[in-house]
């Protein structure tokens, strides 16, 4: 989602949610989230699980530096045990490991998913180890640029819909999917923007 389309979405979310109306003007537009599809990004999000972002970027240069190319198979090429001096886990090696040998295999195809359902992707995605729903929707949202995804297990985005919508109490996923269905079919711009409230609200 480019900035053109975003400044789209944001304008009609506005018209159908007096909320987000009111909070655009506190905050304003949300910046875009690209991220290419295939391999290189999904092999990140493994490295950044649980660890900060300067942690996992630098792992990532000492694994990088390890490999030929940034491919499946130059990363099935490097000794398990290389990975592990480099700050990789033996877990986050071994969900490394399963994604590139379902690439090679061409059990995942990245090409074949830009034709697929967002229910599709997300059930190859959430097939390999180590991904879940909400890693595969962020996916759908940055890699595939898909417009109407809401992670509706992301702790930020509950937060931050408690605070525009004046909700005291926790939201469930059910709960937080019901106070957005009428941001369709906009709600991967809904999402953006609510990262983006989380960080710039006033307090």
């Amino acid at each position: 989602m480019d900035r053109r389309v975003i400044k789209r979405g944001v304008e009609a979310l506005a018209e159908a949610d007096r909320d987000v109306a009111r909070a655009v003007k506190k905050v304003g537009l949300p910046e875009p989230r690209l991220r290419p599809a295939g391999f290189e990004t999904m092999f990140a999000a493994i490295l950044s699980q649980q660890i900060s972002t300067e942690a996992a970027r630098a792992i990532r240069g000492r694994v990088v530096a390890l490999m030929d190319d940034m491919s499946p198979r130059s990363l099935l090429q490097v000794d398990p045990d290389l990975l592990r001096d480099a700050g990789m886990s033996y877990r986050k090696i071994e969900y490394a490991r399963g994604l590139a040998e379902a690439i090679v295999a061409g059990e995942l195809d990245f090409d074949g998913m830009k034709q697929q359902s967002d229910a599709e992707v997300i059930e190859a995605i959430t097939a390999l180890r180590g991904f879940g729903v909400w890693s595969a929707e962020i996916y759908l949202m940055f890699s595939l640029r898909r417009r109407d995804v809401f992670p509706a297990g992301d702790l930020a985005l509950h937060s931050s819909l408690g605070k525009l919508k004046g909700v005291g109490e926790k939201l469930t996923e059910k709960q937080a999917r019901q106070l957005v269905e009428h941001w369709a079919p906009w709600r991967s711009v809904g999402s953006l923007f609510l990262w983006h409230y989380y960080r710039g609200v006033p307090t």
